[in-house]
């Protein structure tokens, strides 16, 4: 049903101009809260049957979400969160069948009917699809998976709306731009005719959540709707969540494995492992009088910024690792007059594309596209250097240029290899060779980088095959090696890689880059895919490697956390260019960068009295040079320099700063 719009101060002047183009809306006054609770889940178990016997992946789930209430269903991958969320939207996959209990769904807008079972409810049934978009609305995780790529924003936010309400071609195209304008597009009318791959990561998320609330559902479901998102843009989203969760009465059903968004947005916790209901209640009780063992391992799992030296994170599981003679059996390194020069400068680094939009031929105007401007860092023997930044800060331009995957326009990247200097800039693809084995990736897709069709143990053998290493045997036993010390059993080598967990599939690129015994290892985004718990076991398998091999490391990525808990030094990348570069202790103590001080607010902690500070996030103008405040502010005519601050300690800002001592 559609009511007429009525006065609601805070969306008009929030989205007065959206607001005005519209004549109806699909209740957006509140409606009134008339039953104790909107879906009251009890009992529930859900199995999958599969070669070999059948599979308990829920197991007596109960809980309540209560109307205009954020209910948080917490646990790591493979706990029943998303199958629970499946379930409930009658979109469990033809394997799976719930087994028992029962799930009550009162709709608002029929108090005086009774409840609806959803298990009792056929997935293709007229009464499921009647529920399903309309009343319950479902956030999933990967927008850009979701949405056709064939098919404008408008038209795929406003399907449902025609499928679900009986509304005519202009009022459907209006309520649709007047949902997108809610949802945070600053010019909505023209969104409405953009392409899903036209979008950032954010914009495509907000048009997610677009795409659920244009029906005005009772109930929304967010699926990790954060979990691959940059944590501004996260914030951003957070922020969006609770703003409409506020203003339109909204009752969601949080899934996620972050405890820092938890403690940012739920009211009420669930805790769920291995199909199972381990503690639930209010968020102030999880947080401040945690009971189960499990949820004080969770919490003890994510890095925090306070964390002492060497002190370690405490995952759920433990991994146990050794490392074998063959492994450890490096030449020493040699001494000559560079013995002291870092393991890696790279100097006035640019790269640069040029794309082409109006044909399919290449004709139309060309748009370039800098992704790297002039980046200078170096990166000592011995010590883990991280790079921040968000999507599209050019942290990732900067690692294939280092690995050679692309070829700088112009400036150096300088290898030592062990006291010999050598420009990798410089080398063509014959001279490349011997340094590939001189310098490994490890990447953010695990299962991506592997190739489903081989064994583990041609995975991490192949390095070895390509470059001559060993014979046979020889190349075996440093395989079983190999898997020994990123604590995996040697006897799983003859598995193929969707065998495996996330983390451990993460491990055997750990493994397979350690293959070759490189000095540099170049991490992408290693751990932005895991579970906190995961998360955990990797990075201190990675600092115990880089203790016993005497590794040098590039950390690339856009938790804050996890950088300060691997890195020795840090710099900061926005838009091409490195903005601040300091060790870990005094950029995350005192950050001198506008853009560095916004993103500190902006990681969710999992502590009550730490909560996000949205108001820190420019409005989402943080990562735009021309809103820095003078004198960080960078446009086109501007040339800025590194400016020293403290020891070691530089910020890209103007040079008519006073008293500023200037470093090229």
């Amino acid at each position: 049903m559609f009511r007429p719009l009525k006065k609601n101060f805070t969306l008009i002047a929030r989205y007065g101009n959206q607001l005005k183009k519209a004549v109806w809306i699909p209740l957006l006054e509140p409606p009134k809260a008339t039953v104790p609770n909107l879906l009251k889940i009890r009992n529930l178990k859900v199995d999958f049957q599969i070669h070999g016997g059948v599979v308990h992946a829920v197991q007596d789930f109960s809980f309540d979400v209560r109307p205009g209430k954020i209910v948080a269903l917490v646990g790591e991958s493979g706990s029943g969160k998303s199958v629970t969320a499946q379930a409930i939207m009658g979109l469990l996959p033809a394997k799976a069948r719930i087994a028992a209990g029962e799930m009550l769904f009162f709709d608002p807008e029929t108090p005086e009917k009774p409840p609806i079972d959803l298990a009792q409810l056929r997935p293709e049934s007229n009464a499921m699809r009647a529920i399903r978009g309309a009343r319950i609305a479902m956030i999933f995780q990967d927008a850009m998976a979701c949405f056709s790529q064939l098919h404008t924003i408008g038209d795929q936010v406003s399907e449902a709306l025609f499928l679900h309400r009986d509304v005519s071609k202009k009022e459907g195209w209006e309520l649709t731009e007047v949902m997108l304008g809610l949802v945070g597009f600053l010019n909505p009318a023209k969104a409405m005719h953009l392409y899903p791959f036209e979008l950032s990561g954010g914009l495509r998320q907000r048009a997610m959540i677009a795409m659920a609330l244009v029906c005005r559902p009772s109930l929304v479901i967010a699926d990790e709707s954060t979990t691959a998102l940059d944590v501004s843009i996260q914030a951003q989203i957070l922020k969006l969540i609770k703003d409409l969760r506020e203003e339109l009465n909204l009752s969601v059903l949080m899934i996620t494995h972050d405890l820092g968004v938890v403690a940012n947005v739920a009211d009420e916790v669930v805790v769920v492992y291995q199909g199972h209901v381990m503690e639930s209640g209010t968020v102030e009780d999880i947080f401040n009088a945690p009971r189960h063992p499990y949820l004080k391992a969770l919490l003890n799992a994510v890095p925090q910024f306070d964390m002492k030296d060497k002190q370690r994170l405490i995952p759920v599981s433990t991994i146990q690792h050794s490392i074998g003679p063959l492994i450890t059996g490096r030449e020493p390194w040699p001494e000559t007059e560079n013995e002291d020069a870092p393991m890696l400068l790279v100097g006035d680094l640019n790269k640069s594309f040029v794309s082409r939009k109006g044909s399919f031929f290449g004709a139309g105007d060309a748009t370039v596209v800098h992704a790297v401007r002039d980046v200078n860092f170096t990166v000592n023997r011995g010590e883990c250097f991280g790079l921040i930044g968000e999507s599209g800060s050019g942290k990732s331009t900067v690692s294939r240029c280092i690995m050679r995957a692309l070829s700088p326009d112009t400036g150096q990247i300088i290898f030592n290899d062990r006291g010999s200097l050598v420009d990798m800039a410089k080398l063509d693809d014959a001279g490349l060779v011997p340094y590939r084995r001189k310098i490994q990736m490890v990447f953010q897709e695990p299962f991506s980088s592997l190739n489903p069709r081989m064994t583990i143990f041609d995975v991490i053998r192949e390095p070895l095959i390509i470059h001559k290493v060993g014979n046979d045997e020889t190349q075996k036993e440093i395989v079983k090696e190999l898997m020994m010390a990123v604590g995996l059993d040697p006897r799983f080598l003859n598995r193929y890689p969707h065998s495996f967990s996330g983390g451990q599939a993460q491990r055997i690129g750990i493994a397979r880059a350690l293959a070759l015994k490189p000095d540099l290892l170049v991490f992408d985004e290693p751990v932005s895919s895991l579970d906190v718990s995961i998360q955990a076991q990797v990075l201190n398998l990675l600092r115990d490697l880089q203790d016993e091999l005497e590794l040098t490391y590039l950390f690339i990525s856009h938790n804050l956390a996890v950088v300060d808990y691997v890195a020795d030094h840090i710099a900061v990348m926005c838009r091409g260019r490195l903005v601040e570069m300091a060790s870990h202790d005094a950029l995350f103590r005192e950050p001198v960068h506008p853009y560095t001080r916004a993103l500190m607010p902006a990681v969710p902690f999992a502590d009550l009295n730490r909560r996000l500070d949205f108001s820190a996030l420019m409005d989402g103008r943080m990562s735009d040079p021309r809103a820095w405040p003078k004198p960080f502010t960078v446009t086109d005519e501007s040339s800025p320099e590194y400016v020293q601050v403290g020891d070691s300690h530089f910020v890209l800002a103007s040079s008519e700063e006073e008293g500023a001592v200037l470093v090229r």
